[in-house]
């Protein structure tokens, strides 16, 4: 009878390694399950006297899967794997081991399913690393840039209380709603950023090409001009020959934003700034609130030590006023103090927050406290971005409007001048 080799996990939540004699691999499982432990990964064990049949030159793993490896450019998102692709893979595979499927299989038939190539080079990777013998968990720390360190941290507390599956599900809970808060945001962003660009377009229009076909007119007529044409004309001639400095001065600013803004120090500043703006920055914060109060639910829910919970949580904030109050919320519990006292000292959360994670310290479900905050935000986070879009479509309207009506004014100035003292 064939001999399986497999590690699971006891009811205390031990790894142990042993194995079993079974007709099939389904057949092992059930039998492994029977004698209370959770598989995390079981295989056929090699029989005495048989040569490997690996030679040099050989491709890799996932070549011998029969993938194929291809060029990655992720600026343009060729070879890269997105959220959405993990949210699914998560929530399939805690499908599949609830179903009772060992991880190696359910990791294969996901690489099988999944419609992208770079993530069925992900996936076989993963499943022949937990085949020879390694921990899901670190598996998927190779990937940092798929899976977070949320993630791994939150796969590594299932991995350890037997609840592999439970924690998958938690996982796909969290990115679902993740995703959804994001894509409420740039829906309501659309409108604004198209007036924006359409105004911008039409501005430069008419100062590159309406506006000097007036400039010429005007300087046959050799009079004097108004003040708002003088201005006007000006910046048109800006635009005709010096379009390139203004271009160049552009990307000067944008490269400084994006090297200046890598220091902690002024990150932290244009953060703090951030918080400051109107309107924006209690989205910001608000947004700022549910990410915290989801991640750091969603890890204690899972089984992860509340320091190390602290810390992901911390690492994973976004703005770095947020971060620098974890970091002291982290110290406060570490010399002994509950959640509720150095949260409340930061002064970033609001006291209602800080109230319902007291209420459930005294409770002991901080986790569900955790959970109803993060919902309670990420509605108020969509009713600040509609009040907030109805706000902004006049606004923009408005702006647009002066705008132009300030080209227009300006240009026909001059010829409304002409035409009064030709009638006198």
């Amino acid at each position: 009878m064939p001999v399986y080799g497999f590690k699971g996990i006891d009811k205390f939540g031990k790894e142990i390694s042993s194995e079993v004699e079974a007709n099939s691999q389904d057949e092992a499982v059930k039998l492994i399950r029977s004698m209370g432990y959770f598989p995390i990964n079981i295989n056929l064990k090699k029989k005495a006297g048989i040569k490997s049949i690996q030679k040099k030159g050989r491709a890799p793993s996932a070549m011998r899967s029969g993938l194929q490896m291809e060029i990655r450019i992720p600026f343009l998102g060729i070879g890269t794997v997105k959220p959405k692709q993990v949210t699914l893979f998560t929530r399939q595979l805690s499908t599949l081991i609830s179903a009772g499927l060992p991880l190696v299989r359910s990791l294969n038939i996901l690489r099988d399913q999944t419609t992208s190539r770079a993530f069925k080079e992900v996936i076989a990777d993963l499943a022949n690393q937990v085949e020879s013998g390694g921990t899901f968990s670190e598996a998927l720390q190779k990937y940092p840039k798929i899976f977070s360190n949320l993630y791994v941290n939150t796969v590594k507390a299932g991995e350890a209380g037997g609840v592999l599956e439970i924690v998958l599900t938690r996982l796909a809970d969290f990115s679902e709603k993740y995703e959804k808060l994001r894509s409420k945001i740039r829906v309501a962003l659309i409108y604004p950023s198209l007036v924006i660009s359409f105004a911008i377009g039409v501005v430069i229009f008419l100062m590159a090409f309406v506006i000097p076909k007036f400039i010429e007119l005007y300087k046959d007529l050799g009079s004097e001009l108004p003040t708002p044409t003088l201005i006007l004309m000006k910046m048109s001639n800006f635009f005709q020959y010096h379009w390139i400095v203004a271009l160049i001065a552009l990307a000067i600013i944008i490269i400084s934003y994006k090297l200046l803004s890598r220091l902690k120090k002024v990150k932290y500043f244009i953060d703090k700034t951030k918080l400051k703006m109107p309107i924006f920055g209690e989205l910001i914060q608000k947004v700022a609130i549910a990410r915290f109060a989801r991640t750091l639910g969603t890890l204690i829910s899972s089984g992860v030590p509340i320091l190390q919970a602290m810390v992901i949580t911390r690492d994973t904030a976004g703005n770095e006023v947020i971060a620098a109050s974890l970091e002291k919320v982290h110290d406060g519990i570490r010399e002994g103090e509950s959640i509720t006292e150095p949260l409340a000292k930061t002064k970033i959360f609001p006291l209602m927050a800080v109230n319902m994670i007291n209420v459930g310290e005294e409770t002991g479900s901080v986790d569900q406290m955790l959970h109803k905050i993060a919902d309670t935000y990420d509605e108020e986070v969509d009713i600040t971005v509609s009040a907030m879009t109805s706000i902004l479509e006049p606004v923009l309207i408005i702006f647009m409007a002066l705008i132009v009506g300030f080209i227009v004014i300006s240009m026909f100035l001059p010829l409304i001048k002409l035409l009064t003292v030709l009638s006198e």
